[in-house]
């Protein structure tokens, strides 16, 4: 297939590109283009591109914004994943997207940490969980044609380290944002028991590293 880097135009993903740019730390922004990227390939990967339900512009919207909760805009009252969600979904309402649409957004960005439950909720939610999942090296080598490219232009930048950091700071402010069972919850916990959590421990699994 034919790959390029282009990015989605206008002024919505220029908004989408802008906030998380100035509310993440670069090596998370880094993660959700790159997750962006992925998912991409994977959806042409599976023969998904002319599937009615596929949108390149939702899809953008969804990893991008996907790790919004871990960001300055989060207040950690929530889990991270639902506070993205309702900022992604804010986002887009500013710039008029359908509310259905907005729904498929929040949806795939609430329950990207869910295995089992995002891939049956829709072709948006399973190929933002699978494309975030890819940048954490399952399936990789779906796209192991680009991904030196891709890794290039947006770089890793200790994205592991980075990412758990931020959940736990955010997750430690609050009951309701440390739930039991829920990743920022567990990631918390394991840190303060042993000091490094699980999602670290495996990282080293990643065929591209931390």
């Amino acid at each position: 297939m034919d790959f390029s880097l282009d990015l989605p135009t206008g002024p919505l993903a220029e908004a989408i590109l802008a906030t998380v740019r100035t509310s993440e730390n670069p090596s998370v922004a880094n993660h959700s283009l790159r997750s962006f990227f992925f998912a991409q390939l994977l959806a042409a990967h599976e023969g998904c591109l002319d599937d009615a339900a596929y949108d390149r512009d939702l899809l953008f919207a969804a990893t991008v914004l996907h790790d919004l909760g871990t960001g300055d805009l989060a207040t950690g009252k929530a889990r991270f994943e639902v506070e993205g969600a309702d900022l992604a979904a804010s986002l887009l309402r500013q710039h008029q997207v359908p509310e259905a649409d907005v729904d498929r957004v929040w949806e795939a960005i609430a329950l990207h940490t869910s295995p089992g439950i995002a891939e049956r909720r829709g072709l948006l939610s399973y190929l933002t969980r699978e494309g975030v999942g890819i940048d954490f090296g399952r399936h990789a080598q779906i796209v192991s044609r680009w991904e030196q490219q891709i890794h290039a232009a947006y770089p890793r930048l200790a994205m592991v380290r980075s990412l758990v950091d931020a959940i736990v700071e955010r997750a430690a402010r609050s009951d309701a944002a440390a739930p039991r069972y829920a990743l920022g919850g567990e990631l918390l916990r394991e840190r303060r028991a042993d000091g490094v959590t699980s999602l670290e421990r495996t990282a080293a699994a990643c065929p591209w590293g931390e």
